[in-house]
């Protein structure tokens, strides 16, 4: 049996994956690590992403291979460096940031890319991850995080909702979700639009069956529609 450990830097990130592979992939293992101190560290310290953070990182991941994991998906947007540095030092498995797999579909349907987070230092370590040349918009779902964490989720979605309007008014034609916990408010946002949305638990676990090489049925995207 497949292995995945999952590692959040958010404990609003651990049930959209979760369910994800539960609804497309519920054979395969699934073990959570949670550190949610790490975004808030990372938004209050002033240190950015430095050697510290870096090793907290390298931790979680000995950990999780140590357990046995096949692969580890990283939901935790902002630390993009974090997790290349992880996955250079394991080419025997897959080390998946968040967002790469939602980042190789978004520039794969073409056309202006619009990226939606709702945790501000994801704004400014995830557009690089975009190949050069990507026509890019990014909007802030300002409030958005705090109405999830005061359990507000009608207000949540309402905010990324607004965001993605401001994006399509901007001319963007795709539509990606760049955290984890955003993934709920996929079918408001498709519902408001009438775009492609993308959300990074529907595109990793796509990556990750493929490069582990599963076979059998058709893997299936956002609400089980199998991918065509």
């Amino acid at each position: 049996m497949t292995r995945i450990a999952l590692i959040h830097a958010l404990a609003h990130s651990v049930a959209p994956i979760n369910g994800e592979l539960q609804n497309v992939w519920p054979e395969a293992v699934r073990m959570n690590l949670l550190d949610d101190s790490l975004s808030a560290d990372l938004a209050h310290s002033g240190q950015g992403l430095d050697a510290a953070m870096h090793q907290r990182f390298e931790s979680l991941a000995a950990y999780a291979e140590g357990t046995g994991a096949q692969a580890i998906l990283f939901t935790c947007s902002a630390f993009g460096p974090c997790i290349e540095a992880v996955a250079l030092r394991r080419p025997h498995m897959p080390v998946l940031k968040p967002n790469e797999a939602m980042v190789a579909e978004a520039v794969a349907l073409g056309g202006r890319v619009g990226l939606i987070a709702s945790f501000a230092p994801t704004l400014a370590s995830m557009p690089p991850e975009f190949p050069p040349g990507t026509d890019l918009r990014a909007e802030l779902a300002a409030g958005a995080m705090e109405s999830l964490d005061r359990g507000d989720t009608a207000a949540h979605d309402a905010g990324v909702v607004q965001a993605a309007e401001a994006l399509a008014r901007q001319g963007c034609t795709v539509i990606a979700l760049a955290q984890f916990s955003m993934a709920r408010a996929q079918a408001a946002v498709q519902q408001a639009l009438g775009l492609p949305v993308l959300t990074t638990p529907g595109s990793a676990v796509r990556a990750l069956r493929q490069r582990l090489g599963i076979n059998g049925q058709p893997v299936k995207g956002e609400g089980g529609q199998p991918l065509q």
